[in-house]
């Protein structure tokens, strides 16, 4: 999955939306909170951060399955996230799965106000 794609589907998401929060860094957010980290947009190696469960030791059960393409997220791992590659040995399926998880997740501890429509 190239990270156009991944960037598309994420945008996809009811009440999704693109924001740079730090210089070179894109995130998507719903309401006020991030969902996916996708980093620059010239990376060499595409990544998406996505939150994979409510603590560490539940996210750290995609670093068992994928060693070589999952990682704890710098500063927010010790939360539950992860990086994971998109061009490595995690298959699309398994990404967007991964994806829809953090939005869930996020959307579920939004406030009433802010939660998209639907």
């Amino acid at each position: 999955m190239t990270r156009e794609e991944m960037l598309a589907y994420c945008l996809g998401k009811p009440g999704a939306w693109l924001d740079r929060p730090w210089e070179g860094d894109e995130v998507v957010k719903v309401g006020s909170r991030i969902f996916a980290f996708l980093g620059s947009a010239g990376g060499d190696q595409p990544t998406v951060g996505v939150k994979c469960g409510p603590s560490r030791d539940v996210a750290d059960e995609w670093l068992h399955r994928h060693p070589g393409d999952a990682r704890p997220s710098p500063y927010i791992g010790r939360a539950g996230w992860n990086t994971l590659r998109l061009a490595g040995g995690i298959d699309e399926e398994e990404l967007i799965e991964a994806v829809d998880a953090s939005y869930d997740a996020v959307v579920a501890k939004l406030p009433k106000r802010e939660r998209p429509a639907g």
